[in-house]
């Protein structure tokens, strides 16, 4: 399996990730400026959470104006959800990928939930992005993205059309596993953001989750469709 991440890896850093360019003002990926705002922005918000996270405080870690980040993004929520974009666009990069060639339903259902659901590495072949570190992001910050006043006119906008065409895509592969099954979006919803909560829970709040060093997140969903779906 990790062979296969590193080849998909590979091949995935000569393919552009596509983000819906009405979340950002100009092209971050277009300009030396722009990718190191994604960069740092990265890593500031993994340092100091989104919360404490402002336009000034990535300006003086960049040796840039705060003004200059504007030119990018409108606010820091934009910026956000770029980083979630960009994210989930990836993702789908890869689960595309690693499930073309699989032929048999169960095993694709299943490389595909390892794959959502598993702890990310660097890739080390998207130079200005830490996948690694982006995805402890996600984890901790992505629901900041949709709980928002302005969710169903950035919904309308399309700014989370990637993120659902994940969720829709494992959701086909359940119905492919078992056509029976009523609820294939909610548990992949479910699985999606559950497994993000797990490994939140597993690194924070340990009481009250199964998931530890032993067991992952990974673990649980895979156990969980085994026991829901009939195949």
């Amino acid at each position: 399996m990790r062979q296969i991440i590193l080849l998909m890896d590979t091949i995935l850093s000569n393919i552009k990730i596509q983000v819906n360019d009405k979340i950002y003002l100009k092209d971050p990926e277009t300009t030396v400026l722009g990718k190191k705002i994604i960069q740092q922005s990265i890593n500031l918000i993994d340092e100091i959470g989104f919360d404490n996270f402002t336009f000034k405080k990535l300006g003086e870690r960049i040796g840039s104006n705060e003004s200059s980040i504007y030119r990018y993004f409108e606010n820091k929520h934009k910026l956000l959800v770029y980083l979630s974009s960009w994210y989930w666009s990836w993702m789908e990069n890869k689960l595309v990928f690693l499930t073309t060639n699989i032929n048999d339903p169960l095993e694709k259902l299943k490389k595909s939930i390892i794959l959502v659901t598993e702890k990310i590495e660097d890739d080390s072949e998207t130079g200005h992005i830490n996948e690694g570190i982006l995805n402890k992001i996600i984890i901790s910050e992505f629901t900041k993205t949709l709980l928002t006043k302005e969710i169903d006119t950035e919904n309308k906008e399309g700014f989370f059309l990637i993120y659902k065409r994940v969720i829709n895509r494992i959701a086909t592969m359940i119905n492919d596993v078992d056509p029976n099954y009523l609820y294939a979006k909610s548990l992949t919803s479910m699985i999606v953001e559950g497994a993000l909560h797990q490994h939140f829970l597993k690194d924070h709040l340990k009481t009250i989750t199964n998931c530890d060093e032993k067991t992952s997140p990974t673990d649980f969903y895979l156990d969980l469709i085994e026991k829901t779906l009939e195949y």
